[in-house]
């Protein structure tokens, strides 16, 4: 294993500790995992959801509220349509309850058994004989071109809300929500399906506030060197859409003869502190000036007792989004920041009621692996909060039943004893199971759903073992089949909701690319798993012609295809895997985010492992180095053979539980009781009847270095 520590600039990290006010470690951290610009800072910083973008940012979110309440004015029926992940089956719920919740009548569908990946026609004649007019589709749609557009045909609208990658034409839906889009107006493409609904939820309870469509300018007068400055900014629905700036000497120009007049006609004009801007008005454009404005400050010192009696100008020192900003924040900015943190505050709907959604957030981010920067970090922080309290029924009796009730939850729990519950359900060809937990209101139902979706956990589980003793001797003939590069293997005794479970199986056993192919009635479907330096959905392009439909991210993809394609697909394979370049095996390295003195190496070394929470996809827990620790005590894992170790760390300030998994076999030939060692480690907590206490997990130890 390659021990890597990136260097790193002393005077940066100096800078990042001065700027943000963060300890010299954490911003050693920051630097040497590249996050050095303010956004990117913001976001690993703060927890406020009024630092995410607003939904409006979205150049076609008016229209998707506009078509809903239209639709609650005339009384249609609607339909949601959702896929059988988890990402899908929790934007299937929220986009249910939020719509119920407004008084629409509202059913829904996710794929099952043997049911393609996105809409069907059938489903287009099912919604035409139940004289539901208008469709919502949630973590798909956006290649469903023939579908929409047959359901266009019968006067059905649709609204799609997705995240996967579109192709260069899009379906002829109503509004299309969705952040991968090029020309969205969305400033951050990485939101999971459900990240989109929420933000679909967010602008439909906006649309119930005075200000929803409203065009207002917040102004502000200050006075300049001899002059007198106008700043003002035009929003509409809190986006920004224009913003002017007047440097004016006082009895010089009349009102109407400046650009502000223009700007400022027709609208509904807010200024903070209304006495000192009328004066400094008054001042420029003499006494009679006359300019409606609204003063907003005493609802902001309402909400916020803290700003009462302070100007924008000591409001701008003091601001914490002004660290972001540095010297390109004015005062006008200041106005925009608490206006908005205001407006969300005035409205319990877009902070209190819609962070009650983010459990579901959370748990349909991680599970696809969304990566964790700019606003997801926020979002998922905030769910994995509503997670671990277990607020939502369904979520508490899945957190009882895996022993994990009343710890606090961290993302590895989710995506290895959460995420892959819900997950079977879709995978054996039941998701609604899931979201009728999720939904379920009466507890006894609520607790015979838990059963069974855990009952079906185990059921995909064996099927999982099952299958991977037929799997092993055919990836073994595969592997000499396709030159040590590529694994395919296809048996119809495979269900599936296993291939890619298995295909990642294979990955990890043998280091190469894997597809798991499963036979249907009437076609195949496959799972492609891939490493480093191989895109499996690019991979699939290749064989676009031969195939129903592909789909997936660089290391996972999906496929289907006809029987009588098949053949013609085996050699085309043979083809490709041949002249495929392999990836380079390299031996394994860690990168190093820290290396602690011994005066760090305390328990409130886990404050700064919280700090950076949540991990994730691009987002990996903290890895450290200690050098010169000795190993206090170590003891055997495992029965019969174990495998792994228990060890005490002595740092010297204080001894560390440990664990160093199958490493058993390198004590007495790499270390042994009593040595001194350099070591690598994450940080976390064990629960042990009820206790926590920190813990490390050792990844590698090495005889200590003089």
């Amino acid at each position: 294993m390659i021990w890597k520590k990136s260097d790193i600039d002393p005077e940066v990290v100096r800078d990042l500790s001065r700027q943000y006010g963060i300890d010299l470690l954490i911003a050693s951290i920051m630097a040497r995992r590249g996050v050095l610009s303010p956004d990117d800072v913001k976001f690993h910083i703060e927890e406020e959801l009024s630092f995410t973008h607003n939904p409006f940012l979205f150049d076609e979110m008016t229209e998707v509220v506009d078509r809903l309440f239209l639709a609650l004015d005339e009384g249609e029926k609607l339909r949601i349509f959702g896929d059988r992940d988890v990402d899908g089956i929790t934007s299937t719920v929220l986009m249910k309850q939020q719509l119920e919740g407004m008084g629409l009548e509202v059913s829904w569908s996710l794929p099952k058994g043997d049911d393609p990946y996105g809409l069907t026609m059938e489903l287009i004649d099912l919604m035409e004989r139940n004289e539901e007019t208008l469709l919502i589709t949630v973590d798909c749609g956006i290649s469903n071109y023939r579908e929409i557009a047959y359901a266009r045909e019968k006067g059905i609208d649709t609204l799609i809300i997705d995240h996967h990658n579109p192709s260069d034409e899009l379906p002829c839906a109503l509004a299309i929500i969705n952040p991968k889009i090029a020309d969205c107006g969305y400033p951050f493409s990485g939101l999971a399906a459900v990240g989109v609904v929420s933000k679909v939820i967010w602008a439909l309870e906006f649309a119930k506030t005075d200000f929803y469509k409203e065009e207002i300018v917040l102004l502000n007068v200050r006075p300049g060197n001899e002059t007198v400055i106008f700043e003002a900014v035009k929003l509409e629905n809190l986006v920004e859409q224009d913003r002017i700036v007047e440097n004016l000497v006082p009895n010089i120009v009349r009102f109407d003869q400046t650009r502000l007049a223009d700007f400022l006609v027709g609208k509904q004009i807010l200024v903070y502190d209304e006495q000192s801007q009328i004066a400094l008005m008054k001042k420029l454009f003499g006494p009679n000036v006359d300019i409606g404005v609204v003063d907003v400050a005493p609802e902001i010192w309402k909400s916020f007792p803290k700003t009462k009696g302070e100007s924008l100008l000591r409001l701008r020192e003091r601001s914490r989004s002004n660290r972001y900003e540095g010297e390109r924040k004015g005062e006008i900015d200041t106005f925009l920041s608490i206006f908005n943190a205001w407006v969300m505050k005035r409205y319990e709907c877009l902070s209190g009621a819609y962070e009650s959604i983010l459990d579901l957030v959370a748990l349909g981010t991680l599970a696809d692996m969304m990566p964790l920067e700019d606003e997801n970090r926020i979002l998922v922080k905030r769910g994995m909060k509503l997670l671990s309290e277990a607020r939502r029924g369904g979520i508490q009796e899945l957190l009882v039943r895996q022993n994990l009730l009343g710890k606090r939850l961290s993302t590895t729990d989710v995506g290895w004893q959460i995420s892959p519950i819900i997950n079977a359900t879709g995978r054996l060809g039941v998701p609604e199971k899931a979201a009728d937990l999720l939904l379920e209101t009466d507890a006894m139902k609520r607790a015979a759903l838990a059963d069974e979706v855990v009952s079906l956990n185990r059921k995909r589980k064996k099927l999982g073992e099952s299958a991977w003793k037929t799997v092993v001797p055919l990836a073994k003939k595969s592997l000499t089949q396709y030159g040590e590069r590529f694994i395919l293997v296809e048996d119809k005794s495979f269900h599936r909701g296993i291939t890619g479970i298995l295909a990642s199986r294979l990955v990890q056993s043998f280091g190469v690319p894997s597809a798991v192919i499963a036979h249907l009635d009437t076609h195949l479907v496959g799972s492609i798993r891939s490493v480093k330096g191989i895109n499996a959905k690019t991979f699939l392009e290749s064989f676009s012609d031969l195939l129903l439909d592909f789909g997936g991210h660089d290391l996972a993809a999906g496929f289907s295809l006809t029987f009588e394609n098949f053949p013609s697909f085996l050699q085309r394979f043979a083809e490709m895997v041949e002249r495929m370049e392999v990836p380079q095996n390299e031996e394994e390295a860690i990168q190093i985010d820290a290396e602690l003195p011994p005066s760090y190496m305390k328990p409130e070394l886990c404050d700064i492992v919280e700090r950076f929470e949540p991990y994730g996809e691009k987002s990996p827990p903290l890895v450290f180095m200690a050098k010169r620790v000795r190993l206090a005590e170590i003891s055997l894992i495992g029965k019969p053979d174990p495998i792994h170790l228990k060890l005490l760390v002595d740092s010297g300030s204080f001894k560390w539980p440990a664990v160093f998994w199958r490493s058993a076999d390198r004590v007495g030939v790499d270390f042994q009781q009593g040595d001194q060692v350099d070591i690598l480690f994450r940080l976390g907590r064990n629960y042990f009847q009820n206790r926590e206490q920190p813990q490390l997990t050792i990844l590698d130890v090495r005889q200590a270095s003089i």
